[in-house]
């Protein structure tokens, strides 16, 4: 049976549910059986339990992610509780085994990464600590730690995923730069920054370990051009880094930049060698930016095959067409966003070259706002027809027609690993004459019963085909984003101050005028 818990883990849920009883058994346990303890305690949020576990862990490392996940003794899998009482307590333990006597500390790695946040906790209490919150919880108390006068011994090294804005980045920079000697050392293997200015995020990633880190995401807010992004890479280095993520307009000229002629871009070249330096690198995500004709010149450096490929509005022509499709990456990917672009329209040729090359390895496929037509289908059909491991395919923004989507959703049914189909409101619910792509505010105005009967016949169309596994949306305003919704109140105030500044500098003009 799947949630099968042995008595071990049964015996282990007794004694943590009572805290008293079990804080003081603690000395007499085997040292084997504390994992067992600290999951039961995390299943059933008795902090004190969690608390007082890690404060007296017996072994050499603590590895969240693997002390959560399914085990023979309890195969429930509960790295998607992100709890606040318990990852409050779990920090608060770590700190009171970092403040033990150094001759008695077994500790030695503490791996905090591993969670995954999901819009409804599924913890008894309810209440997460997202990502944002779990760093400064972790900053908070290495900065408290370096207050104190302890005896530091060799640290525990603490392994944790950091996302840094504003409203924390001093308590992150004094938690990975300390003065002396601190009890904890926290290694970044993957960093997310936003609403950070350039000189504040060059500052932040020197201090978190560039040599540990493998995932680095710079989104929204981070006002970044492509001067910012070439000595981020040369002078900071990430020769570990597996996966990049640039803001809107990071390969844009720097501001004071003497424009290079036509085919020359002596800045992308330089980051492009930095990225070919970069020997595990397999993701890339670069979209808003204006990219036109640069793609030879950004991927042609490059050491391995990306599997993770995004270029959504970077304004692409034929030569980046032609580009990807002959490519090493293209026989590679398995993640491909060329949203923003008419592809069918302008790039048949290519774009289905590259399709046909990817089709082996492809599974997840957006093209949203790619004005595909109803006339488009036929080909699309043709085209996606080999790409067997196909998972997702994302089609928002695109003026087809129930008819078109009926057609569609039967060939896609033949697909096997096919498990989600994002489809655009059809053309049909729309008024007479609405132009694409389309505002939000157009995109919003739609008959909705109409919507409603179309998606009830395109579900339909998979049950005939025995296709209930295919999940079929229209996310209007996109899919949860728990990094958005943890800090969207810092990043109303960080985009009001923008626009309170760009006002500034309006009425500045205009009284010089």
């Amino acid at each position: 049976v799947g949630t099968m818990r042995s008595l071990r883990f049964l015996s282990a849920e007794a004694l943590v549910s009572h805290p008293q009883v079990a804080r003081q058994s603690l000395d007499s346990v085997a040292h084997n059986l504390y994992p067992l303890l600290f999951k039961a305690s995390y299943l059933l949020e008795q902090a004190e339990v969690t608390r007082a576990v890690l404060g007296r862990w017996p072994l050499g490392e603590f590895r969240l992610g693997a002390l959560l996940g399914p085990t023979a003794d309890h195969p429930q899998d509960l790295r998607d509780r992100a709890c606040r009482a318990c990852l409050e307590a779990l920090v608060q333990g770590l700190a009171d085994h970092a403040r033990q006597d150094p001759r008695g500390r077994r500790l030695r790695v503490a791996d905090l990464t591993g969670l995954r946040d999901v819009q409804v906790q599924r913890c008894p209490c309810g209440s997460a600590l997202g990502g944002w919150g779990r760093t400064r919880l972790l900053a908070r108390t290495c900065c408290e730690l370096q207050a104190q006068p302890l005896a530091v011994g060799r640290p525990v090294e603490v392994l944790a995923d950091l996302f840094v804005t504003e409203g924390n980045f001093q308590e992150v920079v004094q938690a990975l730069g300390p003065g002396g000697p601190a009890p904890l050392r926290v290694r970044c293997p993957s960093f997310r920054a936003d609403s950070l200015s350039p000189g504040q995020l060059l500052r932040v990633l020197r201090l978190a370990g560039p040599g540990t880190l493998r995932k680095l995401e710079v989104v929204h807010n981070v006002r970044l051009h492509a001067g910012h992004v070439q000595q981020l890479l040369a002078q900071v280095g990430f020769p570990r880094l597996a996966s990049l993520t640039l803001p809107t307009k990071a390969f844009d000229a720097p501001p004071a930049c003497v424009s290079a002629p036509a085919g020359q871009d002596p800045l992308l070249a330089s980051i492009a060698r930095e990225l070919g330096k970069m020997t595990q690198l397999t993701e890339l995500r670069v979209a808003f930016s204006t990219l036109t004709g640069k793609i030879p010149t950004l991927l042609g450096p490059l050491q391995t095959p990306l599997r993770v490929l995004d270029l959504a509005n970077c304004a692409l022509n034929h030569t980046d067409m032609a580009f990807l499709a002959d490519c090493p990456h293209a026989a590679h990917l398995e993640v491909l966003d060329l949203s923003g672009h008419n592809l069918v329209s302008l790039y048949p040729s290519t774009f289905f070259r590259l399709l046909g090359q990817a089709a082996r390895t492809l599974r997840i496929l957006v093209l949203e706002e790619c004005g595909i037509i109803d006339s488009h289908v036929g080909m699309l059909i043709l085209g996606l027809g080999p790409c067997h491991r196909l998972r997702q395919l994302k089609l928002l923004g695109n003026p087809l027609s129930a008819r078109a989507l009926r057609r569609l959703f039967a060939a896609l049914s033949e697909l096997p690993e096919l498990r989600c189909i994002e489809f655009p409101v059809p053309k049909d619910c729309y008024p007479e004459g609405t132009a694409y792509p389309q505002d939000e505010l157009a995109m919003s105005k739609f008959d909705q019963q109409k919507y409603d009967e179309i998606a009830e016949e395109l579900r339909a169309v998979l049950l005939r085909a025995h296709r209930e596994d295919i999940q079929v949306s229209t996310p209007l305003f996109g899919s949860f984003d728990p990094d958005i919704h943890e800090t969207s109140n810092e990043l109303g105030a960080f985009l009001l101050q923008a626009f309170k500044t760009a006002l500034e500098n309006f009425s500045r003009a205009l009284k010089q005028v």
